[in-house]
């Protein structure tokens, strides 16, 4: 029983996000501009949720993997499916405060 609710609710393996911006990845943070300009990661862009989709093709040409981020970590979740879904390789960093935090 246990292995079932560990399976539907138990955590992903950890993704050492370093490691994946030392090989090419970039930062979208997915909140709104007012949001990014109040505090964000050095070098990361600011790509709103809702222009995620319009987006998705150009930074599928950019070729490297897109790390997502926001307030809560919800919002980055769904950009990082819109993205997945799109052919690209993305995860979801979470909040960006804790983001930052674990890059150092």
């Amino acid at each position: 029983m246990f292995n079932l609710f560990k399976s539907l609710f138990g955590s992903a393996p950890a993704v050492d996000y370093a490691a994946l911006i030392a090989n090419g990845a970039i930062i979208i943070d997915v909140r709104t501009p007012g949001e990014f300009k109040s505090g964000h990661i050095k070098g990361s862009i600011n790509i709103p949720l809702d222009s995620i989709p319009q987006q998705a093709k150009t930074l599928a040409k950019k070729g490297v993997p897109v790390i997502t981020c926001c307030r809560s970590g919800a919002r980055s979740g769904s950009a990082a499916q819109i993205l997945q879904n799109a052919g690209i390789e993305a995860v979801n960093g979470g909040p960006w405060d804790s983001l930052e935090a674990q890059l150092g």
